[in-house]
């Protein structure tokens, strides 16, 4: 266990002394944090619970890019601890029971991890800050591919559920595996008769697509973009509630007749038992975030929907999610 310790330990202090030279700024020693009388927070920290360039340490270093470049807050350090899925993170953050300094970026693929690692740490263990954004996921085939509709990729699979390879970017319990699982039972389709096959990541699957090794996938729409301009890839649905700019002539599944929405979302949560003033410097630190012009600029950037709830809003959503997600692992023998 020592061995273990120090290591961590170890990569702790070398991925924040990265994000100090990231962000560009030092936290302040000892600093108050309060952000009160209209001044900047101090001394806050992020942790992301999986490695550099993915999508929770972009939303995170955007975040603390938007609150230092607003002035809302100084300092803000973002680092990164990945390990099982983003439970070795969560594990660390429900430690630092008390610690209100500290946050972590998380979202649905946490949730998923969170079971299938059987880790002993969960989020509804965590103070709930704020779910930030959320980004719908699209359902993909290559231009070739005798799917012509959703309707026609469902029939099919319906027909020989076994037969038709589905691929994501993301181990199970993460969301390119949690997508299809509930668009086969919102099509009447066993989800243990799934052929899901995972690829790490996007930059794995999309050629998976591209070369005939699944029928199809379902991913986030941002994955797919450049491929389906290029018209290497066709989108039969995406699953937001409403239609994606980007992807205009594209239904919804709901559109399409299908009851189901599915969102990848990403939110930030504290330890269990940091006090109330603690937990509203974070809250209104992140919601004058949420209010910037430096923000609402890196959403439309990005293509990410602004989904901004906070406290006990985002505390009943994570409880719902947790749920909803237990479920269906359960369902696939997967928790």
């Amino acid at each position: 266990m020592a061995t273990r310790r120090n290591l961590l330990v170890m990569g702790v202090a070398a991925t924040t002394a990265l994000a100090l030279s990231a962000c560009g700024a030092t936290a302040e020693k000892g600093g108050s944090g309060s952000g009160g009388n209209g001044e900047p927070a101090t001394g806050l920290r992020i942790m992301v619970p999986n490695t550099p360039g993915g999508g929770y340490d972009t939303t995170a270093r955007t975040a603390a890019k938007a609150m230092e470049d607003a002035k809302i807050a100084t300092g803000v350090q973002v680092f990164n601890l990945p390990g099982a899925g983003g439970t070795v993170g969560l594990q660390r953050m429900v430690n630092e029971k008390g610690n209100g300094k500290l946050a972590m970026q998380m979202g649905l693929g946490v949730v998923g991890a969170s079971y299938t690692s059987k880790s002993s740490a969960t989020l509804t263990q965590t103070t709930a800050l704020a779910k930030m954004i959320e980004e719908g996921g699209a359902i993909v085939v290559p231009k070739n591919s005798p799917y012509q509709s959703i309707g026609d990729l469902i029939t099919a699979w319906k027909a020989n559920p076994k037969a038709i390879a589905v691929g994501g970017g993301s181990s199970p319990g993460g969301p390119d595996h949690l997508l299809p699982m509930q668009l086969a039972k919102a099509v009447g389709i066993d989800p243990r008769q799934v052929n899901f096959i995972s690829y790490d990541g996007g930059g794995e699957l999309l050629p998976a697509i591209l070369g005939g090794k699944v029928a199809f996938g379902a991913s986030g729409f941002g994955e797919f973009l450049d491929q389906v301009q290029a018209g290497q890839l066709r989108v039969l649905a995406v699953t937001s509630e409403a239609p994606i700019d980007a992807l205009k002539d594209v239904p919804t599944l709901k559109s399409a007749g299908i009851d189901l929405v599915f969102t990848n979302w990403r939110g930030i949560v504290a330890p269990p038992g940091i006090s109330e003033t603690d937990k509203q410097v974070w809250i209104d630190a992140l919601t004058k975030m949420h209010e910037s012009a430096e923000w609402k600029a890196e959403l439309a950037k990005r293509g990410w929907t602004d989904a901004f709830v906070t406290g006990e809003a985002f505390a009943a959503f994570l409880t719902e999610q947790d749920k909803s997600v237990a479920d269906l692992l359960k369902q696939l023998g997967l928790a």
